[in-house]
């Protein structure tokens, strides 16, 4: 029970923001994080009684934040040419200006730029998303990052990408908001899951009814992992494994190279048919509930861990690189009691680590299974829902339009 005169994680009642205008700017509407989460806040937003606009140049999630009460601002957002950036912020100001903008939010580095530039001008509130943290050491990239943290607020969407921001740009300290992104428990949950979408994409995989798939979910990449899950299957099989399928899901993305990297390895640890390469899947739910575990073998750090919370969501085990922000998303040793745990952790880059934590995910007894599950679910459910990144995002907002009037 809340004590009396505790603050609660977010204000149900955002009231206060009716009749409201909020801009948030972001270089195109397409299919990613932070794309997905402007759409979320934007339709909170109405909710709310607000006017949610989208300034971007477009992308396939525009008729989507449309039928959620947003309005797309046609706006050349992506541009990274200097003198256009320039012009922009004259442009964006007339825009603000005549929509009546009461705030404005930048969730990438250049329209962020040109938001700056207008919300100063017009003398609204500017704040900004760090989504994942922005490469680059030299004194250029250090200046072109700095926008990010120049926000009246500054949302970091991990405890992770927090310190970066605090190491890099101590003067924002004041102002840094965590706000971890939130998951759809309507979409990620087994209820919502129908057996005849699991049945047919493990037909499509390829895998047989009683073989049991291993999961690595994300875009073919070298720091996601994937080599390290191929060296993992082949000790696996080594000591005896049988009825597993290890799927690699996801885009390439062009990065052709790395796909025959891929290949070769599988080949050479003659794992055909054992590991397998697979294309993007739009059906996510699904390919976690015909899931026997999903792994997040990252080498380098995620700024937040959205596989492992879905995953979690769904009750299926994790194991992930205890590296990033992805330790803040799932309970385990030292930081948990084994009894608390929700998954395993393990060092990034270590295939023996991952293949013995995946052993014991596999060959756990069902009611140990079905414990861990339940744990899993409550503890995503109770920190990373999106009505909760969604009303501290409004609550953002309402204290910096606090001192202003409608």
């Amino acid at each position: 029970m809340r004590q009396a005169g505790a603050t609660p994680f977010h204000q149900t009642d955002h009231s206060r923001l009716a009749g409201r205008t909020v801009l948030q700017i972001i270089p195109q509407l397409d299919a990613g994080g932070a794309e997905r989460t402007t759409i979320d806040v934007a339709a909170a937003l109405v909710d709310a009684g607000a006017r949610a606009l989208v300034a971007s140049e477009g992308g396939r999630l525009v008729p989507e934040l449309q039928a959620k009460g947003g309005l797309w601002l046609p706006f050349p957002a992506a541009t990274k040419n200097p003198f256009s950036m320039v012009m922009n912020v004259r442009r964006l100001a007339a825009l603000m200006q005549a929509e009546g903008v009461d705030l404005v939010h930048a969730r990438s580095r250049a329209p962020a730029w040109v938001a700056l530039g207008a919300a100063r001008r017009l003398g609204v509130p500017f704040a900004t998303t760090y989504h994942g943290a922005y490469a680059g050491k030299s004194s250029f990239k250090l200046r072109y990052n700095s926008v990010m943290a120049r926000g009246d607020a500054v949302i970091a969407n991990s405890n992770y990408t927090a310190g970066l921001i605090r190491g890099l740009y101590p003067q924002a300290d004041a102002r840094i908001r965590v706000i971890h992104r939130g998951t759809d428990f309507r979409r990620f949950t087994p209820e919502a899951v129908e057996p005849e979408r699991v049945r047919k994409l493990r037909q499509s995989w390829g895998a047989a009814p009683d073989e049991r798939i291993v999961l690595l979910p994300g875009r073919l990449t070298g720091w996601k992992g994937q080599r390290v899950l191929i060296e993992a299957a082949r000790l696996m099989r080594d000591r005896g494994l049988t009825g597993a399928l290890f799927a690699l899901v996801g885009d390439p993305q062009g990065r052709a190279a790395y796909v025959k990297e891929l290949e070769a390895q599988i080949a050479a640890a003659k794992l055909e048919g054992v590991a397998r390469i697979l294309p993007h899947c739009a059906d996510m739910p699904a390919a976690y509930m015909a899931a026997a575990c999903v792994v997040v073998p990252s080498t380098e750090p995620e700024a937040f861990g959205r596989v492992a919370v879905e995953a979690q969501a769904v009750g299926v085990p994790v194991v992930v690189s205890d590296l990033g922000a992805v330790p803040e998303t799932v309970l385990a040793p030292p930081d948990a009691p084994l009894s608390e745990a929700t998954g395993w952790r393990v060092a990034a880059g270590d295939p023996v680590a991952l293949a013995k934590a995946i052993a014991e995910a596999l060959t756990m007894g069902a009611t140990a299974r079905d414990a861990m599950a339940l744990r899993a679910r409550a503890h995503v459910r109770r920190n990373f829902s999106l009505e909760k990144m969604c009303g501290e995002t409004l609550d953002v907002y309402e204290r910096l339009l606090g001192g202003r009037t409608g």
